[in-house]
C-alpha cells in the first residue's frame, strides 16, 4: 500500500510504499476512502505542538472507509462496509483510568507510546490496522458523500464536552471560540441537541454574522473587546436568560483572559467545560477564583475527546437530519497532494470549511 510519511519534525510528507498491515485478533483493516486534514495539521509535523509522535509514520487521525478484513471477534461487520474509524485507541487492560492514544497522531505518556507502535500508521494510507472497538457502521452511503462523514471527528470533540457537561435540550450555551473550527462545530453540536440559545462571542465580526445566517435567532454572537470584566457582562447581556454551560474550545495561541471572561459568565450551579489547547504550549496558567467556584457551587470539568458511545450517538444525529453535515465546505485531494493538502487546511481553517485526503479512489 502507498501512504504519506512523515520521517522528521519539519520535512515534508513523503508518498511511499509501506507494508500491508497484518490482521489480528481484535482489529480490523480498512480500505481509507477518506480522511480529515486539521488546520493545525502543519504545527504538529514541523514540530511546534510537541506531540508525541514516533517517526517515521503515516500520521492522520480518523477515517472513513470500507472494511476490507476482520478479526475472528467481529460479528457484525462485513466486508465492505462503511465505517468510520475513531482515532481515540485506549488500552483494554485499565478500565478506569486507560493509556490512550490517537491513532497516527498522539500519545499520552509511555502507555500511550506502546499503543502508538503496534496501531501506528494512521489514515494518511491506502488502508489503515484499527482495533474492532474503534470501528463503526456508517450504513450505505453515496461514496462521493464520504469526505462529509469525515466531519465526525470533528464533530465528536465538542460533543464530547457537551456529554460530560450532561447538556440538555432548552439549556443556554456559551461557546468560548464559537469563530474557530472547533468551536463552531460546538454550535451546530448544541443546536442540533436543542440548546435554547448558544451565545458566541468571538472578534471576527464577519464570522459571527456567518454563524447568525447560518443558524437564525438561536445563536447570539458579540463582539469581544479585549476588556475582561467589560466581555464578562456583554456575554451575560446578550444571553437570553442564565448562562447553564460554558463550552471552552479556545485553541493554544489564545490567551487566559478570555476563557477566564466566559467562564465566569455562568451562572450559579452551572458547568463549565475546558477542552481547548490554552497553555499547551507555554504561557500562563488559568486562573479561577476559589471563592467564586465554591459559594457559587459551579462545576469545573477537564474533558479530552469523547467516550467511546459518541461516535454512535453522532451518527445517529446526522442520520436523523438534526446535524446537517451539509452545511460544511469541503476539499479533496489525492493522496500524492498531501502536503497541498495541509498547507491548504492550514490556510483555510475558518469555521464550516474542511479538507479531506482521499488515499483510495472508489471506482
Amino acid at each position: 500500500m502507498k501512504g504519506a510519511i512523515l520521517k522528521a519534525f519539519g520535512s515534508p510528507l513523503a508518498v511511499e510504499n509501506l507494508p500491508d498491515p497484518i490482521l489480528g485478533t481484535g482489529e480490523i483493516i480498512v480500505d481509507v476512502v477518506a480522511a480529515g486534514v486539521l488546520p493545525y495539521a502543519n504545527e504538529v509535523f514541523n514540530g511546534e505542538r510537541k506531540y508525541m509522535l514516533a517517526l517515521p509514520v503515516a500520521p492522520g487521525p480518523g477515517a472513513v472507509g470500507r472494511v476490507r478484513a476482520i478479526g475472528p471477534d467481529s460479528t457484525r461487520l462485513a466486508m465492505g462496509d462503511w465505517v468510520t474509524c475513531d482515532p481515540t485507541v485506549r488500552s483494554r487492560d485499565d478500565a478506569l483510568t486507560p493509556d490512550i492514544t490517537l491513532q497516527g497522531w498522539s500519545a499520552r505518556g509511555e502507555g500511550g507510546l506502546r499503543l502508538q507502535r503496534h496501531f501506528h500508521h494512521g489514515s494518511f494510507a491506502e488502508q489503515m490496522l484499527v482495533p474492532t472497538e474503534n470501528v463503526f457502521p456508517l450504513g450505505p452511503i453515496d461514496p462521493e458523500e464520504a469526505d462529509r462523514w469525515c466531519l465526525l471527528n470533528l464533530l465528536l470533540v465538542p460533543y464530547g464536552g457537551l456529554l460530560a457537561a450532561n447538556f440538555k435540550a432548552g439549556e443556554t450555551l456559551l461557546v468560548s471560540g464559537a469563530t474557530g473550527n472547533f468551536g463552531s462545530a460546538g454550535v451546530a453540536v448544541a443546536l442540533a441537541l436543542g440548546a435554547g440559545c448558544v451565545v458566541c462571542p468571538g472578534r471576527n465580526q464577519v464570522m459571527l454574522e456567518d454563524l447568525k445566517r447560518r443558524f437564525g435567532s438561536r445563536v447570539r454572537t458579540l463582539t469581544l473587546t479585549g476588556d475582561e470584566m467589560e466581555d464578562r457582562e456583554r456575554m451575560k447581556r446578550a444571553a437570553p436568560g442564565p448562562i447553564d454551560c460554558v463550552l471552552d474550545l479556545l485553541p493554544p495561541s489564545a490567551g487566559t483572559k478570555p476563557v477566564r471572561a466566559a467562564a465566569m459568565a455562568v451562572r450559579e450551579y452551572g458547568r463549565v467545560v475546558l477542552m481547548g489547547g490554552v497553555g499547551m504550549l507555554g504561557g500562563d496558567d488559568l486562573p479561577l477564583p476559589y471563592p467564586w467556584i465554591m459559594r457559587n457551587c459551579i462545576t469545573i470539568i477537564g474533558q479530552w475527546m469523547y467516550p467511546r458511545e459518541a461516535n454512535l450517538r453522532l451518527i445517529n444525529l446526522v442520520r436523523s437530519g438534526l446535524l446537517d453535515i451539509k452545511n460544511w465546505d469541503v476539499r479533496n485531494f489525492d493522496l500524492a497532494d498531501v502536503n497541498k493538502a495541509v498547507a491548504h487546511a492550514a490556510a483555510e481553517s475558518g469555521p464550516f470549511k474542511v479538507t479531506v485526503l482521499r488515499p483510495v479512489k472508489m471506482k
